[in-house]
């Protein structure tokens, strides 16, 4: 299973860039698991509110939360991938860029 790309010394990308590019790519898969957790947290909130017999009022509070954690992953899943395509189309044009020179 591979997670990154190999980086070669005879490559045209400086190794800073390529660094720059990692921790980028890093952050923004942290980014998308602080997103999941934070739905997690959202859903077993909702269905602990669903369990509450005594207070019906709190099925319109699980309601939202469950909406949210929906809402949540959502949003995180479309960030994680806009960003993960844009920092593609951003290496692979700087290495065209250095190729033409």
């Amino acid at each position: 299973m591979k997670f990154g790309r190999d980086f070669k010394p005879d490559e045209k990308v400086i190794l800073r860039d390529y660094l720059a590019i990692e921790r980028t790519r890093l952050a923004n898969e942290r980014t998308l698991l602080s997103y999941i957790r934070s739905s997690l947290y959202l859903l077993i909130g909702s269905i602990a509110f669903f369990q509450l017999k005594e207070y019906p009022n709190f099925k319109y509070l699980a309601l939202a939360a469950l909406v949210f954690s929906a809402l949540f992953f959502i949003i995180g899943i479309y960030r994680f991938t806009t960003l993960k395509r844009s920092l593609k189309r951003l290496y692979y044009m700087s290495e065209n860029i250095i190729d033409n020179n």
